[in-house]
């Protein structure tokens, strides 16, 4: 069954990613660009297999996660395997990338990184459970990774970034009329989930270097906020394919816990001082690898207050 409809219900089902067969792809032709717009200088963007050695770590990261999830109570699948180094492909590291799920309907998005589609046949078991299955159009001109949305039960937030353009907007809330979507643009990276955090109804955690009380999105406007100024910068190999910020990415279990980097422990403090029982795990290779905790797993079931006091 999939029914999902926001961040921060209580979680009963997910999938949690996989590193096997990780690659920087060496065909794709907005991969190819990404030296042309990275900030980063130091170190040439990375280009074919993964080294084996990292790959193996964030396996092993990844399985704690979806150990300590299952002891959690909640149920985990995986991707289905896929050889992403000979078909010249990325990675099944980051689930939330690669489809969102609002209610019982899957979105098939046309992604920035043309090569990253192909992800989609490591999803069979998810979208025979769908409802319905929505695929973009992939020759309009929309570019649009799941991550650059929120879902806030009977509103949406839309980041316009380079991973999310204006007419893919339009066609989204073209399959969602009831749904209101509103659009942001404060942010000119990527995805949305290491800048503004929904954490539960009526409390979200904004990234200050992004976001000011100037623009926070109108769908906050009766929340309380949590504003962070700075995080532990995490450790890298050679090119930091995700910002500082990636601990951000947090993982919401139910709206009494959260998982988070176990390095972040000033963010761990607010967030107990806000009623949360922080689960600290780590992934060590969430800046090489471009992903945390909410980007490497992917909402397939959520409930309000379904098994909470």
């Amino acid at each position: 069954m999939i029914h999902s409809f926001n961040e921060w219900d209580n979680l009963k089902h997910v999938i949690v990613g996989r590193a096997d067969w990780a690659n920087w792809p060496t065909s794709d032709p907005v991969f190819a660009r990404e030296s042309e717009k990275t900030t980063w200088t130091e170190t040439d963007v990375p280009s074919g297999s993964v080294p084996s050695w990292i790959i193996e770590e964030a396996n092993q990261d990844l399985d704690q996660l979806a150990q300590t999830l299952q002891t959690l109570g909640v149920r985990v699948s995986r991707p289905e395997s896929m050889n992403f180094q000979l078909c010249n492909g990325m990675y099944n590291y980051c689930p939330r990338d690669r489809l969102l799920i609002y209610g019982n309907t899957v979105v098939d998005p046309a992604m920035m990184y043309p090569c990253r589609d192909q992800e989609i046949n490591c999803y069979a078991s998810l979208l025979n459970q769908a409802s319905k299955v929505i695929s973009m159009p992939r020759d309009q001109s929309m570019i649009m990774d799941a991550a650059n949305v929120l879902r806030l039960n009977d509103r949406m937030l839309f980041l316009e970034s380079a991973s999310g353009n204006y007419p893919a907007y339009v066609w989204l809330q073209e399959q969602f009329p009831d749904v209101e979507i509103e659009i942001c643009n404060f942010y000119a990276g990527v995805h949305i989930d290491s800048t503004i955090v929904p954490l539960r109804e009526g409390l979200v955690m904004l990234n200050a270097s992004r976001v000011s009380p100037h623009n926070v999105p109108r769908c906050f406007a009766n929340w309380d906020y949590i504003w962070v100024d700075d995080v532990v910068p995490q450790k890298f190999f050679q090119y930091p394919y995700a910002s500082k910020w990636i601990a951000m990415n947090v993982l919401v279990i139910n709206p009494k816990t959260v998982i988070v980097d176990r390095h972040q422990t000033a963010l761990q403090k607010v967030l107990n001082q806000h009623g949360f029982e922080t689960v600290p795990l780590e992934l060590r290779h969430s800046r090489t690898l471009g992903g945390g905790f909410h980007c490497v797993t992917l909402d397939i079931e959520r409930y309000y207050r379904s098994g909470l006091s």
